[in-house]
């Protein structure tokens, strides 16, 4: 790749760039536009053009600065999906990036009917993937391994290959894959367009962008960033409880004064600062959509102490100033360590100290390594806090309360009041005290109920003694026991059967669809009652009377790459491990 067959490295000013300025599908843009997304990254905005162009491109940027959406949403653009053959081929080097890549493909194709993608790795069952490849995917997601194997037993057809992707080619490199990818790359069509992705370009990945590009454009996002050295920063590792219940409890016992929590789409904000503010905190949302008067006066009311916590996006905290801002939580983590570093920068301002919590998931790991690298400093692992700790935060705070309503509560009405119910129940004063505790702190008890152990994914060994239980307990179907009622033991609650569409087929698991729900959509396990795993679909029951945001935010989640689908299943009878109830009517 010599330096007349590349450009110099893109410099592009994306401020007043939007996706709707880049070419892309109208489809593909609303679907951006329904998930919230405001503006392209710096790589997206200089990558998009040259790949809509058919310009081979290399792009040298760090992980989570944006490469994913870079290349698909061009990729999705250019796709027809008349066709099923594959058009797309993506190279990762590890499962975890390749599922990821594949559902962010499939997030971005939500208005492309007839659309598939299809993940192929190691590790997953060879009969699943080859009955997926003879149904025909207009893009394939691959591991290197994995696709020699297909191309070896010819299970993949890549003669009217349109695109190839190399995505973190040097971590391909450094995990042993190069030969694999230049044999893969052997075997697709000389006319084929590639586009090289990498953090870094040692000899080896040069010298195969020199052999099989032709005269790529080179985009290169320099993210040379530091933090302050006055923020204390942290992250929690995403497990068990939901991140709602997570942050609900660190917002309970944390002292903070003012806090921005941010999110990476519009949609959320209003959705995080409405759940925040039926737990009673006092929450805004803070996004693009808002007008430049409702957004200063939500400033101001946050700065005059009326509001504690915004919910914000990058976008409409840009520039934001507030000395009162003594805690910026990453509720998702950002795409690239510069939005980090610009995020967390809201607080810590002026010499004074401050604190930054950042939520992750197992998949975003390597985002985080990413910052970590970038900034050169380590962020420091943290536990949710414990339920002990939640009760002492509670009552030392109902205990101040109390202590500031003390001279109002010395009125000789209250105090007859008092006497008098205390003759009328035959009860002490203490006792008295106590009730009218219990009444005042019903809704938010002293006390809060006891959880079970947060569950946590993982994957049993087949060596794992200790395992061979819970891995035989989770290949069947979950079946808790019911009272009389219908309801579960412990619990006042009705339950709903619904439908979900995902099954055997699917090689899913019931811990799987327990962790899907509980995790995507805040329904405790506890309120999960059996599932029953069937071919093509499952059976679950559910709480009855859902309300409507839960019910949509199910009807949307994924497992194994399956949107849920969810619907009420009125016919089926869960406790005869039951079919269908057949009606009167044929199908």
């Amino acid at each position: 790749m010599s330096s007349d067959s590349s450009t110099s490295p893109t410099a592009v000013k994306t401020d007043e760039i939007t996706f709707n300025d880049l070419g892309l599908l109208p489809q593909v843009v609303k679907a951006l536009n329904s998930i919230g997304y405001e503006k392209p990254s710096p790589i997206q905005a200089a990558t998009i053009p040259h790949v809509l162009g058919g310009h081979d491109v290399v792009g040298m940027a760090q992980t989570g600065t944006g490469k994913t959406a870079a290349f698909a949403l061009p990729v999705l653009s250019k796709i027809d999906v008349k066709k099923k053959h594959t058009q797309a081929l993506v190279l990762c080097p590890t499962r975890e990036l390749a599922i990821q890549v594949a559902e962010a493909f499939q997030s971005y194709a939500a208005n492309l009917k007839g659309f598939q993608v299809l993940p192929i790795y190691g590790g997953q069952d060879m009969r699943t993937q080859l009955r997926s490849l003879q149904r025909g995917a207009q893009v394939v997601v691959a591991t290197p391994g994995r696709l020699l194997d297909h191309i070896n037993r010819r299970s993949i057809n890549l003669n009217s290959l349109d695109v190839l992707v190399l995505d973190e080619a040097d971590e391909m490199l450094r995990m042993g894959f190069i030969d694999d990818v230049e044999s893969i790359l052997e075997n697709t069509p000389d006319d084929r367009q590639i586009a090289l992705f990498s953090a870094t370009m040692p000899g080896p990945i040069r010298r195969v962008a020199e052999k099989y590009l032709n005269e790529p454009k080179e985009v290169r996002i320099e993210t040379a960033v530091t933090t302050n050295e006055n923020i204390e920063q942290q992250y929690w590792l995403v497990s068990g409880a939901s991140k709602l219940e997570a942050l609900t409890r660190m917002l309970e016992v944390e002292e903070f004064d003012g806090m921005i929590i941010f999110v990476r789409t519009k949609t959320s904000t209003v959705d995080l600062a409405d759940r925040l503010n039926a737990r009673g905190f006092s929450a805004s949302p803070l996004n693009g959509d808002m007008n430049q008067a409702l957004r200063q006066r939500t400033v101001e009311h946050l700065k005059a102490g009326k509001l504690d916590i915004l919910v914000a996006t990058d976008v409409a905290a840009r520039g934001l100033d507030v000395n009162r801002i003594s805690h910026v939580v990453n509720f998702d983590i950002p795409y690239d360590e510069e939005a980090y570093v610009h995020r967390i920068g809201r607080t810590g301002r002026a010499g004074r100290t401050g604190k930054a919590i950042l939520f992750v998931t197992n998949r975003e790991r390597r985002l985080l390594r990413a910052i970590e690298k970038t900034t050169r400093q380590s962020i420091k692992a943290i536990s949710l806090p414990s339920r002990e700790e939640l009760i002492d935060k509670r009552a030392s705070q109902f205990k101040a309360a109390v202590a500031k309503a003390l001279p109002q509560g010395n009125n000789k009405l209250f105090q007859e009041t008092v006497n008098q119910l205390c003759e009328e129940e035959q009860v002490s004063v203490e006792e008295l005290a106590s009730a009218l505790v219990y009444l005042v702190q019903k809704d938010r008890p002293l006390v809060p109920p006891k959880e079970r152990a947060p569950r946590e994914r993982k994957e049993f060994s087949e060596k794992s003694g200790s395992d061979r239980h819970s891995r035989d307990r989770n290949s069947r179907d979950r079946n808790p026991r019911k009272d009389k009622k219908g309801k579960k033991p412990g619990s006042n609650v009705p339950m709903q059967v619904y439908k979900i569409a995902v099954g055997h087929n699917h090689e899913v698991k019931p811990g799987e669809i327990v962790g899907a729900i509980a995790n995507e959509a805040g329904v405790e396990g506890r309120n999960i009652g059996q599932i029953r795993i069937r071919e093509d679909h499952s059976f679950v029951e559910l709480p009855k009377g859902m309300p409507d945001d839960i019910f949509s935010s199910l009807k949307k989640t994924r497992v194994r790459q399956q949107p849920l689908k969810i619907q009420k299943a009125d016919n089926v009878d869960m406790d005869r491990n039951p079919r269908p109830k057949r009606s009167n009517k044929k199908d």
